[in-house]
């Protein structure tokens, strides 16, 4: 017989989920993720994937991952801190020089990556003072730092986050202390401010760690991310980042000095402790996906004339975008209803699949449709995307 507590303890999870209708329907994808993809048997027009630079299905990327699996089989059978493929090194090393950086250190998913480079830099006595708003798995990194102080500041509050910072330093007493932000917040698509936080960090003695899941491949002129977009070498300590949105493979990373590269190599269990990670397709698909991102630094201009024109377009038909600074385009809307029901009129009616948020993915009173525009996407897509949105938004009284 089952175990009656257990038993309750899921009803009872399950049942709540399905009252406030928490990811009701996950919709099925039946091919390639491209601008237009199939979802649930349905061609339809995506404007919500994280494919930034239309890499996703690229046949240069998928020819260099079949050539990896003939030369080195479908995966090692073992972890990295064993053996390790000559080529899950080379990626290392072409991480650590894309970003900037001395080193890096690949992880089998950006959420390992956080996980695994978090708390093994930080030991009892030391402090992290960390955006309110920032990722899950950033906030998860922090809670596995056993016996330090965290402190949360203000989304994107300098002020308050330097006033924190002297509160932690009368705490402390020679411990240390991070401060870490996401680069690109991913629900509202507003950018760090990494040269405050670095006059601020070198004030008070702090250093950073900063998530650029969002931001690779589409900050910095040629994508390389938030250093680059803020010419901030040699001035942020820690640089995580994801080879699952713009890079459109899978895996994250850490990249800094080779000190750092050498400790975690040691020390991040998430890396030690997960076998066959980062598999030689992946590792072929991936070095492509870099060489194409520095041939082709058109990819990243396509990508923000695409998103230059729809934000204009969205505000002229009547949308509040909120504070978005980048391919992420938030339309927020008054009720959850309102935003489940644009979301699924548009799937329904037009063959346009954008995703609705509400709380607790996002804060009460935030709901949203969340729109990520891609480099791939054809001015007609959006042209027609637009008057979609216009059309349907009057309807429901959106706008």
């Amino acid at each position: 017989m089952p175990n009656a507590k257990y038993e309750k303890f899921l009803e009872e999870q399950v049942d709540e989920l399905k009252r406030i209708g928490f990811l009701s329907h996950i919709r099925v994808l039946e091919g390639p993720n491209s601008t237009k993809s199939v979802l649930d048997g349905k061609e339809v027009l995506v404007l919500c994937a994280n494919n930034y630079l239309g890499l996703a299905n690229n046949q240069e990327m998928m020819q260099a991952g079949k050539e990896a699996i003939d030369k080195y089989g479908i995966g090692m059978g073992t972890g990295r801190g064993i053996m390790t493929y000559d080529m899950q090194e080379e990626l290392d090393k072409k991480l650590g020089e894309f970003k900037g950086a001395d080193a890096a250190l690949c992880y089998p998913t950006g959420y390992c990556a956080n996980f695994g480079g978090i708390w093994p830099l930080m030991v009892e006595g030391d402090t992290i003072v960390s955006d309110e708003l920032n990722h899950a798995s950033i906030i998860d990194g922090c809670r596995m730092a056993k016996g330090t102080g965290r402190i949360v500041y203000k989304h994107l509050d300098m002020q308050d986050l330097e006033s924190k910072l002297k509160e932690s330093i009368k705490e402390r007493a020679k411990g240390k202390t991070m401060i870490i932000t996401d680069s690109v917040f991913s629900m509202d698509g507003d950018i760090c401010k990494l040269p405050e936080m670095i006059e601020i960090a070198e004030k008070h003695d702090a250093f950073i760690y900063i998530d650029d899941a969002h931001a690779t491949g589409v900050l910095g002129k040629t994508g390389k991310g938030t250093v680059e977009h803020f010419n901030a070498y040699g001035k942020v300590e820690v640089v995580m980042g994801t080879l699952s949105k713009a890079i459109a493979t899978v895996g994250g990373y850490v990249a800094g000095s080779e000190e750092l590269y050498y400790y975690l190599r040691r020390r991040a269990r998430p890396y030690l402790f997960s076998t066959g990670f980062l598999s030689p397709a992946i590792c072929g698909a991936t070095l492509k996906a870099l060489e194409i991102v520095q041939r082709e630094p058109e990819r990243v201009q396509k990508l923000w004339d695409n998103t230059k024109y729809f934000k204009k377009e969205l505000k002229s038909i009547g949308y509040n975008t909120g504070i978005s600074e980048t391919p992420i385009t938030p339309i927020l809307l008054d009720t959850p209803e309102k935003s489940k029901e644009l979301s699924r009129l548009l799937y329904e009616e037009e063959n346009i699949f954008v995703q609705a948020f509400s709380y607790p993915v996002v804060p009460k009173d935030t709901d949203r449709i969340r729109t990520i525009i891609n480099a791939h996407h054809t001015k007609e897509q959006l042209e027609r995307a637009l008057e979609a949105f216009e059309k349907i938004g009057k309807r429901i009284g959106a706008i």
